[in-house]
């Protein structure tokens, strides 16, 4: 796929420092209870499904679960919204921030802490998300020819082959239909999720701009406000053994 990114790869590979797991149980938390207010039942509401199968998958309690889903009916809690920073990191690359915040007052100097910490800067916002495309994204285990034909037959419109499975792109509005058709197929659904994939790529050969970018990208995914990180960057598996 044309601009294909690896850094959800790089992150599954390193493990990003989201090491304590009340912060990462709090970021799925926040998600699900944003995702609850178009509605707390998971079989209509399938964003809410993504959520919860994400905690699940987390090892995320179900207590835990229903009480982030409550949160939506309780008129004296915290209320959340939503907001994407956008911004460059070493190297030029394109970088886009999810968030979910109680407090953007908080958040945003975190956010901006971290870029010029690590040799970044925010940007305007438009300036970075139009060399991203917004698409549902969903992997498998399986790899090859059986995953071909499901995909067709499913109405995916792309895929990579990655070396834990396969990644499959679909039009947003489409993510549920096709994640189902592939499950009714046998494929084991590993996530599934909508995610902003970049349009074109930026090699990073240089091992010490990729220790800034990865420090960098370290540092935005421990925020406890921050959601996902969206890159157009890409680092060879040499050049990532040097770094590591």
């Amino acid at each position: 796929m044309s601009g294909h990114s690896k850094w959800s790869t790089i992150k599954r590979q390193k493990g990003a420092k989201d090491a304590a797991r009340g912060a990462v149980f709090t970021k799925l938390g926040n998600t699900i209870a944003v995702a609850a207010r178009s509605g707390t039942d998971p079989e209509t509401n399938f964003a809410l499904r993504l959520a919860i199968d994400k905690a699940k998958s987390a090892n995320m309690p179900m207590a835990n679960i229903q009480r982030a889903i409550d949160r939506q009916k309780d008129k004296d809690a915290a209320q959340l919204q939503e907001v994407i920073y956008e911004g460059y990191g070493p190297g030029g690359v394109a970088i886009m921030v999810e968030c979910t915040t109680d407090n953007i007052n908080r958040t945003y100097p975190d956010v901006r802490l971290a870029f010029t910490r690590h040799g970044g800067s925010l940007a305007e916002k438009g300036s970075v998300a139009f060399q991203f495309v917004h698409r549902g994204m969903i992997r498998v285990e399986e790899k090859g020819d059986d995953v071909l034909e499901a995909l067709i037959n499913a109405g995916a419109e792309d895929y990579v082959d990655e070396n834990d499975g396969t990644t499959i792109y679909t039009d947003p509005k489409d993510l549920n239909q096709v994640r189902t058709s592939l499950s009714e197929s046998g494929l084991k659904i590993l996530d599934a999720e909508l995610t902003y994939v970049p349009q074109n790529t930026v090699e990073i050969d240089d091992v010490v701009t990729a220790g800034k970018i990865l420090r960098l990208m370290d540092a935005l995914e421990e925020l406890e406000d921050v959601n996902n990180t969206f890159v157009n960057f890409d680092i060879s598996e040499s050049v990532l053994a040097q770094v590591a």
